[in-house]
Order: C-alpha cells, then structure tokens, then sequence
C-alpha cells in the first residue's frame, strides 16, 4: 500500500485521517489530534508507517526554511452562530 502524507505548510486543505488520528495541514502549522493504536500486527506497522512519512514530510520541511524562534498563533475567535 502507498504511503500516504501531506504536503506541510503548503496549503490550508489538506487533512489526513490515519485510523483515529487526524493531520491537518496549515501555512504556520501541523495539527495531529485524536488517538491512535499501533497493534503488534501488519495493520499497527501501516499506521506507523504513515504517520512515520508524515513526520519525516513536516521534519524536512521545517529545516528546508529560515525559522524564526517562535510564531504567534492566535486563538480563534468566537461567532455568534447564524443558523440560530
């Protein structure tokens, strides 16, 4: 089975699922969230293959750029919900 990985910083579209966990790509940042078992099987080592591809991706291009100490993320902001 191909690996499959995301493109990090790239773009703000991308999500990957990997059974319970989800990679989400951003221009300043890659969220992973959620929950994951890797079991002592041919399946648990695929997982940890995929996840493994997208960490090596988000690695190499982190240090492919000049970075700075640290960015700002700004917490989201709250709206009021227009469907109600």
């Amino acid at each position: 089975m191909p690996q499959r990985t995301i493109s990090p910083f790239s773009n703000e579209s991308e999500v990957l699922q990997i059974n319970g966990l989800t990679v989400e790509n951003r221009l300043d940042r890659v969220s992973i969230y959620g929950s994951i078992d890797f079991t002592l099987d041919k399946i648990g080592l695929g997982k940890a293959r995929e996840l493994l591809a997208v960490m090596e991706a988000t690695v190499n291009a982190l240090e492919g750029k000049n970075l700075p100490d640290v960015i700002g993320i700004d917490d989201p902001e709250a709206v009021k919900n227009p469907f109600v």
